[in-house]
Order: C-alpha cells, then structure tokens, then sequence
C-alpha cells in the first residue's frame, strides 16, 4: 500500500496556523477549525493573508514539509523548507545533461512528445463525449486538431534541435488552445475562453487553469526536490532567475490529464459559475475564496484517483504521478534507463 503524501491547503482570509504538541492547528477567528497529525503532512501551501506561527514553521521544516505562499490569485510568492539534501552526484550529472545539448535535447523532446500527445487525448475525449452534441464547425475543428496534433507530436519525436522542439511546443499549444472552447460545453458568455492568458488570466476559464497550474508545479517542485533533483535546473525551459526550469519541464506534461481535465470537468458540470470569478480593475480574473476551496477540494478528489502506469504497469494515485515521473527522470540521469519515459495518458 502507498501512502499519498498530504498537502494543507488554506485559502480563508485570516486564518491563522500553529503548532499544537504534534499537531498542526487551524484557527479562524481563534476558534479551532481544523487538526491535523504534523507527521501526515507532505507540505503546507497557503493562499493571501493567511499566518503561521514561527514554532510551526520550524516544525514544518525540520520534519521536511514545505510550507508554500502564494497569493489571492495563486501566483507564487515564496517558499520555507529545511535543509536540501540529495545526492550531488545526481545533481552534477543533471547540470552536465543540461550543458550538452544532444542530451538535453533528448529529455526535453520526450517531455515535447508525451505534452502533444496528452493535450491530444483531452481533445479526443471531447469528441468522444460531447460530439453528438457539438455543431459541424466545433466537431470538424476538433478533429483537425487531433490529426495535426498527432503530426506535431512525431516532428518532436524525432527532432534534434532544442529551439525547434520549442517551436513545436509552442505551436502545439496555440493549437490547443486555439480549440479549447469546443471542449467547453457551458453557454453562459460570462464563462467563455478568449485565448490563453497568464498574468493576468483575463477570463474564467484561464483564472481557473492558472490555478490549477500554481498547484501542480507546486507538487512538480517539491517531487523533484524529494529524489534530490534541482527543480532550477531544467532542460526545456530557459534558465532564469527565481524560475523553477525543471518543475516547469515535469509539469507539461501532467498539464493536460490532471489540471485541464479538471477544470474542463468542474465548469462542464456546473460546479463553478460566473458568481465563483470576479473581476479586478485591471480586468483581471480571479477565483473567489469560496470558489478556491471549492477548486482546492476538487483537486485533492483528483489526485487520489488511480491509473495504470504505462510504463511501470502498477496502479498509481494520480496524486503520485510528479513523484513517480521524477524518480524516472533521476534514473534517466544515473544511466539506470536508457530513455526518460514521459508520461503518455492512455
């Protein structure tokens, strides 16, 4: 039996959280909402004006949890954690991967591939469930896209150059979202998707995505930590201060089967509506704190789903699929596998 490692989220303005013997603490208001053994937590992530305590910080780290801040619209802010351990002859052999580009180029095309592929299979489960419902123009769209997808997918299998396996990411992505609004099933104008933008996200579904992403790359982040990988040091992403490169790299690829999945479902079955955004003087869009939890809740129902690994054919918490794909990367990199096997969805 596997043991899913939990994270506290907390979204509610002031709440307040401290140590109590071995427990963790939640308070609003200074009334006791929550109590949670410290030893079953994997990490703590908080959103807006929501405090700890000092004593439960240290606690937290020195048990090796990470406690993460984010801000109201989930754009990351800082992170506290203990001592890093890892083996340093793993991380010596992931910066020389990442100065040799035919080797960087490999992992990073696995990553490309798998992307394209998943995005690939989000529009095909569109199709499959909705396009008896869909007009002409949105099934005949889709179905486009599948088939150019597929194409974009084997130029990355097979590409040698690190910027124009960039360049069919990129161009996989426009794809994508370029068709996304078909997969949405909702009709409410309010609701609609106007393009991918980060930010700020400009409408409810790209407000409801970026949040989902900060999670995700929150849990990229602290798999790779945990096999003793540098989360900075990525192989598709660019280097760039404060970027956490190789997060970014292992999120691509869970992108479209956890978190658009996700949000797909949550708004195609009206669990969240126009009421649950609003929108800021800039025009930005941003989840409410009721919705947040609601988002939250969902994500955690998410990842304790289960599927059959491809590649280690055992059945795995959605949940553990960050950790699981960062334990191959690191074998890629000790020379354990001849190849990063990505993760296709099936």
């Amino acid at each position: 039996m596997r043991k899913l490692l939990n994270t506290l989220y907390v979204s509610t303005e002031g709440a307040y959280l401290r140590r109590d013997g071995l427990n963790v603490v939640v308070e609003i208001e200074r009334e006791e909402k929550l109590r949670v053994p410290l030893h079953l937590l994997g990490g703590v992530a908080v959103f807006g004006q929501v405090s700890l305590s000092p004593a439960l910080m240290g606690s937290l780290a020195e048990a090796g949890a990470v406690t993460a801040f984010f801000g109201m619209n989930g754009r990351f802010l800082a992170r506290v954690e203990g001592p890093v351990s890892g083996n340093v002859l793993l991380r010596r052999e992931q910066y020389r991967v990442m100065d040799d580009a035919p080797a960087c180029t490999r992992i990073a095309r696995a990553i490309v591939t798998a992307k394209a592929l998943n995005q690939r299979g989000v529009l095909q489960r569109a199709v499959r469930d909705h396009g008896a419902a869909m007009d002409d123009s949105a099934r005949d769209g889709l179905s486009a896209a599948i088939d150019r997808m597929q194409d974009i997918a084997r130029r990355a299998l097979h590409e040698t150059d690190l910027d124009r396996l960039r360049g069919h990411e990129g161009e996989a992505a426009s794809l994508y979202f370029g068709v996304f609004p078909h997969a949405l099933r909702v009709t409410d104008p309010a609701l609609g998707f106007k393009g991918r933008s980060r930010r700020p996200p400009m409408d409810p579904p790209n407000a409801l995505l970026s949040f989902i992403y900060t999670l995700l790359v929150h849990d990229c982040r602290g798999a790779l930590e945990g096999v003793g990988l540098d989360p900075a040091a990525g192989f598709l992403h660019r280097l760039r201060p404060g970027r956490p490169s190789l997060a970014l790299d292992l999120m691509e690829e869970l992108r479209a089967p956890l978190a658009d999945r996700l949000a797909l479902s949550m708004l195609n079955r009206r669990e969240l509506g126009p009421n649950d955004f609003r929108v800021m003087e800039n025009g930005a869009v941003l989840l409410n704190d009721e919705s947040r939890k609601t988002v939250l809740k969902g994500w955690q129902e998410r990842k304790r789903e289960e599927i059959e690994h491809p590649f280690l054919r055992e059945r795995v918490p959605l949940g553990l699929l960050p950790h699981v794909q960062a334990s191959l990367l690191a074998r890629t990199l000790r020379g354990d596998l001849d190849a990063y096997p990505a993760l296709v969805w099936r």
